[in-house]
C-alpha cells in the first residue's frame, strides 16, 4: 500500500509546524531554522519535489518568530547556562553545548565570562549527581581514579576534579 502524497510545502504550514516546536522546546535561531529545513527536505522528498526551492520560506519563518520575540538566543544562552551550570556541567562543556544549539560563540563567550558559579561548586554537583567520589556507595578508594578521569572528560581540569573526588560528601553541596 503506497502512502498518501503530504500536502504541498506552504509558508501557513512552516508557521505552524514552528510554532508546535516551539511549544515544547526552546530554541535558538541557528537551531530552529535546523529542525524547519529538515522537515522541509522530508516533504519536498515525499513530494518528489527539491527542498531548495522552499529554503527562502525556512528563512522568512524564522525571521517571523524573531520579530515576533519568539525566538531569542540571548535568553535561551543565559537560561541554557544556568540550568546547565546548576547541575554541574563544567564551563568547557557548557560552552560547546551551547555552540552546538547554534548560539553565536561571541554571545557564548561573554556569558560564560559573565558566569560566577565557581568551578569547584559545578564539580561537586556534578559529583554528587553522578554519584562519584564520596557520594559512591562502595568501593569509593578502588574507583577514584576512574571517578576523576570521569571528571576530566566532563570538562574539568584536574584540580578541581580530584578535589571533588577526595572531599567528603558534605562539602561543597550546590
Amino acid at each position: 500500500m503506497e502512502r498518501p502524497v503530504p500536502r504541498p510545502i506552504t509558508a501557513e504550514w512552516l508557521f505552524r509546524a514552528a510554532a508546535h516546536y516551539l511549544e515544547r522546546y526552546a530554541s535558538t535561531t541557528a537551531n530552529l531554522r535546523r529542525v524547519l529545513e529538515r522537515k522541509v527536505m522530508r516533504r519536498a522528498h515525499a513530494r518528489g519535489e527539491d527542498a531548495a526551492e522552499h529554503m527562502g520560506l525556512v528563512d522568512a519563518t524564522v525571521a517571523r518568530f524573531v520579530e515576533l520575540g519568539l525566538v531569542d538566543d540571548r535568553s535561551f544562552a543565559e537560561g541554557r547556562l544556568a540550568s546547565l551550570r546548576r547541575r554541574g556541567t563544567s564551563r568547557r562543556m557548557t560552552t560547546a553545548k551551547l555552540l552546538e544549539k547554534g548560539v553565536e560563540k561571541a554571545l557564548v563567550e561573554e556569558l560564560v565570562a559573565a558566569d560566577e558559579t565557581d568551578e569547584l561548586t559545578a564539580a561537586h554537583a556534578y559529583a554528587k549527581r553522578r554519584r562519584l567520589g564520596p557520594w559512591r556507595s562502595r568501593q569509593r578508594e578502588e574507583r577514584r581514579d576512574r571517578d576523576v578521569a570521569a571528571m576530566i572528560r566532563a570538562g574539568f581540569a584536574f584540580p578541581d576534579a580530584a578535589s571533588a573526588i577526595d572531599s567528603e560528601a558534605d562539602t561543597g553541596e550546590a
